[in-house]
């Protein structure tokens, strides 16, 4: 997200104060930087599509991505935080409205992405012609929230335009997921749900008319250490060190509502405020409805918010992905660590090991584009 989270108390000191999503630097800057210092690695960053036209989306993303050789990914986000909205002056857009601009959004950077040919680059050293004009479409694009009217100006990588990922995860969400992504990331707090939203995507995708497999990566929270209770431990001891307004204000960012303006000491499902009914059913999902207070509720999601802990040894957190994978079809996994960058190497270093003696993880690279590794 580009700006900080402002729904708690109506500004953003708790989000300094606690370092909540701020500082928010720009994560594409960093994106030549990490491709010219990696072979293999495909990187992806989220851009928001609320505030870029996506002429200018398209320019920058896959500029980076000719540059790497087709190794750039977008991870799409529509735009939901009202604090974006506000630094650059926009009105905000309503929850199914923001997918019918994304819609139309993604038209234009299609457009822009099929329309140098092939063969439509000559370099022809003799004749001084360096492409063929006829074989490059210009774009007239008038909608209804966005109008283009250009020549596609950025070549494409090896892998033709950057992988797209997208988040979407309401019934609208999913449409646009199943009509727009190559991988689509989900968050659900357990494996019958993670198996219930895939039943419902692939319901989606049939519906779109989408007929290539659909790739979908589920978050999880990592935490590996010796024993099942050494990694709870480690995982209760991270818990103890968050402030409850932090949490506070991480939660009121993520589902917009300011919950300095809801009694936290109640149990979840004695909430009733219009505002926090979204919040509320989604915290009572993730706890399986137990009666619990938001303010607990808050402080047990505050490492994660609504992403699953896998907790245990590498062995026993080998098995619980084997087990999402194999149970629900789905791709492959977010890794979401506490600790950064020591939760990565714990799971580096210990945990893929185990699924590579699996045969379940690969050993060497496909391909040398993100695409080929990643989406084949």
């Amino acid at each position: 997200m580009p700006a900080v989270y402002d729904h708690y108390k109506d500004n953003t000191d708790d989000a300094i104060r606690y370092g909540v999503n701020w500082p928010t630097h720009d994560p594409v800057a960093l994106i030549g930087i990490m491709t010219a210092a990696t072979k293999n690695l495909g990187i992806a960053s989220t851009v928001s599509l609320a505030s870029w036209h996506p002429f200018l989306a398209v320019r920058s993303m896959s500029t980076l991505d000719y540059l790497s050789q087709g190794r750039v990914g977008w991870n799409i986000v529509t735009g939901n935080a009202r604090s974006e909205y506000r630094a650059v002056g926009l009105d905000v857009v309503e929850h199914d409205k923001r997918y019918d601009r994304a819609d139309e959004y993604m038209q234009v950077c299609e457009a822009i992405w099929n329309g140098i040919a092939p063969d439509a680059v000559l370099a022809d050293g003799d004749t001084g012609q360096y492409a063929d004009p006829s074989k490059i479409e210009k774009i007239a694009f008038d909608g209804e929230y966005f109008k283009c009217h250009s020549t596609p100006s950025v070549l494409p990588s090896p892998q033709g335009r950057p992988v797209l990922f997208q988040a979407g995860s309401s019934g609208r969400g999913q449409r646009f997921a199943a009509e727009h992504a190559d991988v689509i990331f989900a968050i659900q707090p357990d494996l019958p749900r993670m198996q219930s939203f895939m039943a419902r995507l692939r319901e989606t995708a049939e519906a779109v008319g989408r007929t290539d497999a659909l790739r979908v990566t589920f978050a999880v929270q990592p935490f590996v250490a010796e024993s099942y209770e050494a990694a709870v431990a480690k995982r209760d001891a991270m818990l103890a060190k968050i402030p409850l307004e932090a949490g506070l204000t991480r939660i009121s960012g993520t589902f917009g509502v300011d919950l300095d303006q809801v009694d936290i000491d109640k149990p979840l499902q004695e909430i009733k405020t219009q505002a926090s009914q979204g919040l509320v059913a989604a915290m009572s999902s993730m706890f399986n409805d137990k009666n619990i207070t938001l303010r607990e509720a808050v402080r047990l999601s505050g490492l994660a918010g609504l992403i699953p802990q896998l907790l245990g040894t590498a062995e026993q957190v080998a098995d619980q992905l084997e087990e999402i994978w194999r149970e629900t079809g789905c791709h492959g996994f977010n890794l979401t660590p506490a600790l950064v960058p020591g939760g990565y190497a714990d799971f580096i270093d210990q945990v893929v090991p185990i699924l590579q003696q699996r045969g379940i993880f690969r050993t060497e690279y496909e391909a040398p584009t993100l695409r080929g590794n990643l989406v084949g």
